[in-house]
């Protein structure tokens, strides 16, 4: 028996899962690759930075991903 998804049930595609890790770890990998090679930097500027990197990777992952999310409705 195959599975189907429940009416109005989040989809959980792989490819979507990954993006979406991607879209929360880099914003993290970006600032510790600038502490080890350029210096410190203040707290401010880091959840500046991580705040506006995470915007930034939501709307292009939306974008994206849009077309193939509404494809399984």
């Amino acid at each position: 028996m195959k599975w189907t998804r429940k009416p109005g049930e989040p989809i959980y595609l792989r490819q979507h899962l990954v993006a979406l890790a991607l879209a929360v770890g880099l914003p993290v990998v970006l600032l510790q690759l600038y502490k080890i090679y350029v210096g410190p930097v203040s707290f401010g500027a880091q959840m500046g930075f991580g705040i506006l990197v995470s915007i930034l990777v939501g709307i292009i992952l939306y974008f994206t991903y849009r077309s193939s999310a509404q494809n399984q409705q």
